[in-house]
């Protein structure tokens, strides 16, 4: 299929890839009335962008993909993981879809559990990847990337998240000790970390429920401090 540089005003389904840091600028070019009714499905990490996303547009469900890749290049990607899933919350159609292209695909019907699932196994892993600047390998045993779990696995909980942690920590376990997150990729790059859709969830739960994130934070800072040289240090919006 051709690129084009505007969206087809039949389009039935809007698939949202960009970075956090990216998606104002890239809704721009989908305005409302050219996605009508079409199926928005962001593949965001985070959580707060399907809000978001409601305000702007009509038909929106949620949805998570788990996939190692990076931009090498412009125009081309490098899939570095030997898997890609992707998980709606509905919409069984795009699931058989994405199942025909070779991709697995599966639905989770409850929302917050689906957000909730990936966040809670990405964030910790992200956060102590980029602000020790090391491989999973190299992190796995640190304290604090085992607290910063166990904070965000507590916030989940009480955001309504149904997560078997003991699952979840046995997947961290499996993952390659060569792996490197895309913030950590981002950071050593100069480019702006995605820090308030990956940790700000965390960070705005615990605040909201009473919930101690102080490793969450403390390795916030250290990415922070790792990025300000290039200016390209995010920041956190407040509690809602």
């Amino acid at each position: 299929m051709p690129g084009a540089s505007e969206l087809d005003p039949e389009t039935d389904t809007l698939w949202i890839a960009a970075k956090a840091t990216h998606l104002e600028a890239a809704l721009e070019l989908a305005p409302p009335e050219s996605v009508a009714k079409a199926t928005v499905v962001p593949l965001l990490n985070g959580i707060d962008h399907v809000a978001l996303l409601r305000r702007r547009y009509g038909n929106v469900v949620a949805g998570t993909i788990r996939v190692e890749s990076e931009r090498v290049e412009r125009w081309r990607i490098r899939q570095s993981s030997p898997f890609i899933r992707v998980e709606l919350a509905r919409a069984g159609t795009l699931v058989a879809e994405l199942e025909h292209a070779g991709i697995e695909a599966r639905i989770q019907d409850d929302e917050q559990t689906l957000l909730w699932e990936k966040l809670a196994f990405l964030a910790p892993l992200a956060l102590a990847t980029t602000a020790l600047d090391a491989p999973l390998g190299d992190v796995r045993e640190d304290e604090r990337y085992r607290r910063a779990q166990d904070e965000a696995l507590a916030v989940a909980c009480l955001e309504g998240a149904h997560i078997d942690a003991k699952a979840l920590k046995a997947l961290a376990a499996r993952a390659s000790a060569s792996m490197r997150t895309s913030m950590q990729k981002d950071v050593a790059a100069g480019r702006p970390p995605e820090l308030d859709a990956i940790a700000g969830p965390i960070v705005r739960g615990g605040e909201r429920h009473g919930i101690d994130v102080s490793t969450t934070r403390q390795l916030i800072k250290l990415i922070e401090a790792r990025a300000q040289p290039s200016g390209s240090a995010g920041t956190l919006r407040a509690s809602a």
